[in-house]
This record gives structure tokens, sequence and C-alpha cells, in this order.
């Protein structure tokens, strides 16, 4: 039998996601990259300036993997929450994801 799993890391090489789900590990991957651009927004723009690197790595990820409800924010609408789902955490990529980023 062979199993196929992928393994996302951020630039340090910090392993984030491992998961057998390529359509996921692919959309965390481009999470990690849309934070990056996010911290280096707020840091340039010197937004929360005592906040711990790590902390800011939460908050961008976080922010980066809730874009769709962000946008829907800034643009005065409210939030759309997923329903919760019974699925196995393998068929179910939000959700492996966003305990990835925590």
């Amino acid at each position: 039998m062979i199993e196929i799993e992928y393994i996302v890391k951020d630039k340090k090489g910090v392993e984030k996601l491992r998961t057998a789900d390529k359509k996921a590990a692919d959309a965390y991957d481009k999470a990690l990259d849309n934070a990056d651009l996010l911290q280096q927004l707020l840091r340039h723009d010197n937004v929360l300036p005592k906040l711990k690197d790590e902390d800011m790595e939460t908050l961008t990820i976080y922010l980066a993997l809730n874009a769709k409800n962000v946008d829907r924010a800034l643009k005065g609408r409210e939030p759309e929450y997923d329903a919760p789902s019974d699925e196995s955490d393998e068929s179910s990529n939000v959700a492996s994801i966003k305990d990835a980023a925590s």
C-alpha cells in the first residue's frame, strides 16, 4: 500500500501541517505565505510593536485562514460561520488547517 503524506513547513522549517490531503496542504501553504505578507505590513507600519513574534504569527495565520470573513467584516458585513461537522479530521480540511495554526 502506498500512502502519500504532505508536510507544510514555515520559512524557518517548522512543521505546521501534516496531511494526506494535497488540497489542504496547498491551502495552508498559501495561508502561510499570506500570513508572512500580513506580518511584514504590520511590522512595517509599527502596529502592535510590543507583540511577541509568536503571537504575531498566530494572529496573522488566523487572519489569513479566515480571509473570507475578514474581507466580509471590512466591507461591513456579518461573518459567515461554518456549521459544525461530524466528518473525520482527514476529510475536514478547514478543521485540520485551523488546528495546525494553533
